[in-house]
């Protein structure tokens, strides 16, 4: 399938969102130690969606937490990347309001691709510098939370992002929910139940406090495979596709 490209708002990338959640719309445990529960088809299923963006984006605890490099995968799905018209790797976007991040995370150890941290003015001028011996480039955007209008202007002009998925936690997932720049959700629904009260969800953070503030998606896919369901979101204002 051709990989759909934003036609409106043409300053900005298409994003989209990719995550597994359980039954009852967990992606972690309360206490954070599973946070992997996908099948091996829902781990594919992550490799071919990155192999039609430009950038993979998460935040700083969902990469440590995780220990993900943000990469592309084997070299089935690099050369599926250069097949869809794309780099060998994708860019890989960190985003810390604090500036707060692991050196020793795994991903500063992977040099494939550039690294780019999205932060604010709440990170010192001491984390700034540690972030910029680590990463490519570092851009402060916003006062106390990132402004993701201007950062993913900028990440269209400066690298030439026009598709970037997004691959949470929760609380990043939710203000770019709450800046209206989602335009895709595609979520993996496993067959478990995590429970707790504190375990995270999709999209925690702020929120909306009024229905008619919520954003609005239609489901416009979803498909059965070895007891997981895995379906496709669209915003409803967003139907301008190619």
């Amino acid at each position: 399938m051709k990989p759909q490209t934003r036609i409106q708002k043409p300053e900005l990338p298409l994003v989209f969102i990719n995550m597994a959640m359980t039954a009852d719309g967990k992606i972690a445990t309360a206490n954070r130690t599973v946070h992997s529960f996908g099948s091996a088809r829902d781990l594919e299923h992550v490799y071919e969606l990155r192999a039609t963006a430009d950038a993979v984006m998460c935040g700083a605890r969902t990469v440590e937490i995780s220990q993900s490099i943000l990469g592309a995968g084997g070299e089935k799905f690099r050369k599926l990347r250069l097949k869809n018209g794309l780099a060998e790797y994708n860019l890989r976007v960190i985003v810390s309001g604090s500036g707060s991040i692991d050196s020793q995370a795994e991903i500063f150890k992977k040099k494939f691709s550039p690294i780019i941290v999205l932060t604010t003015e709440r990170a010192s001028a001491k984390k700034i510098k540690i972030l910029r011996g680590l990463a490519d480039e570092v851009k402060v955007f916003g006062a106390n939370e990132v402004d993701f209008h201007s950062a993913l202007r900028w990440l269209r002009e400066r690298w030439q992002v026009q598709r970037l998925l997004c691959e949470g936690g929760g609380e990043l997932n939710d203000a770019l929910f709450r800046a209206g720049l989602v335009d895709e959700i595609n979520l993996t629904i496993c067959p478990k139940i995590f429970g707790g009260r504190t375990a995270p969800t999709i999209a925690d953070g702020l929120g909306f406090t009024r229905l008619s503030a919520a954003e609005k998606f239609e489901l416009t896919s979803i498909k059965r495979k070895k007891g997981e369901l895995f379906t496709v979101f669209s915003h409803y204002k967003n139907k301008g596709f190619d």
